[in-house]
């Protein structure tokens, strides 16, 4: 039931895309890029590579609150070198490749398939933390009695990230990954977290931020933009993100991150326009993770040799 659920999910979500293509082609083979607007393009190339590099710099600092002091260099190589890999079926194979690293690299595998599930779960918290505080700009007309459930929610999202909780989250999500992988490298987890992880949040907050940035040059390289429209477009993208990452049966979040920044963007921008956004900043987010990692196996081949 869990692999036909994927496949429905995948083969909705690009149904809904071929159909949105073929009913705004018209729209979207007016749609031109000018040498700025390449020149934007390549400056968004660069921004998603700095956020996936970055997000390996945070990587370590989860390691690091499990008292694994890692070299920061080496793992951000790893954590470039493996992305690549959540686009393979399953979705885990990015988390295998980190966790083999740090076993091979002598560090503990049971830290390392920790951090490897605190990851998600933070990026998701930042991802609902932005959608939370900007929720307002994504409904058209916002009342007072809707502030309320915001606060409370974004009080829900910062209580879940306490150890207490939050431990109790990563025994429950390595479960999951235990079944999904015929591995044993994903062994029961004896570590906990024992502070609030307060600055690998805030990290994963500005990861998002540079995500975020990326998509929007990706959109002013087709149209202009007035920076009111940047509270929209931040939170959109994080809902929609946040929605490719926890949602099954997407790797990568393909099609499903699509579908969700057309639905919620649609209103406020022409479908075209959107459509072409999203479908180039796949294109955009795919070329500067492959960019990781052919940078990174390069750095290790000529400092090997």
């Amino acid at each position: 039931m869990k692999q036909i659920l994927r496949w429905l999910i995948l083969g909705g979500t690009l149904y809904f895309l071929a159909k949105a293509f073929k009913d705004n082609w018209q729209e979207i083979a007016n749609i031109h890029i000018d040498a700025v607007g390449w020149a934007i393009l390549v400056i968004a190339t660069g921004v998603t590579l700095l956020a996936h590099t970055w997000a390996g710099w945070v990587w370590t600092w989860v390691l690091r609150e499990l008292n694994q002091p890692v070299p920061s260099s080496e793992f951000i190589q790893v954590y470039l070198k493996t992305n690549l890999a959540k686009y393979v079926p399953g979705n885990i194979w990015h988390y295998y490749g980190r966790i083999v690293a740090a076993k091979n690299a002598n560090f503990s595998t049971g830290a390392a398939t920790l951090s490897v599930l605190l990851e998600p779960l933070l990026m998701a918290a930042a991802a609902l933390i932005v959608v939370l505080l900007g929720s307002q700009f994504l409904i058209e007309k916002t009342a007072l009695t809707l502030l309320i459930p915001q606060l409370l929610g974004l009080l829900g999202v910062l209580c879940i990230l306490h150890p207490r909780f939050l431990n109790v989250a990563t025994r429950q999500l390595q479960r999951i990954k235990v079944k999904k992988s015929a591995s044993s490298t994903l062994e029961p987890v004896p570590l906990r977290l024992e502070k609030y992880p307060l600055r690998p949040l805030l990290g994963e907050l500005a990861f998002l931020g540079l995500r975020a940035t990326g998509f929007m040059l990706t959109l002013f390289a087709l149209s202009p933009l007035h920076f009111t429209q940047i509270p929209l477009l931040l939170g959109a993208f994080s809902f929609a993100w946040l929605l490719g990452l926890v949602v099954p049966g997407a790797p990568g979040g393909l099609g499903v991150f699509e579908t969700a920044a057309i639905a919620l963007l649609q209103n406020h921008f022409s479908t075209a326009l959107v459509l072409s956004a999203t479908v180039l900043y796949r294109l955009v987010s795919i070329l500067a993770e492959t960019a990781g990692a052919g940078l990174s196996w390069l750095d290790k081949r000529l400092f090997d040799a």
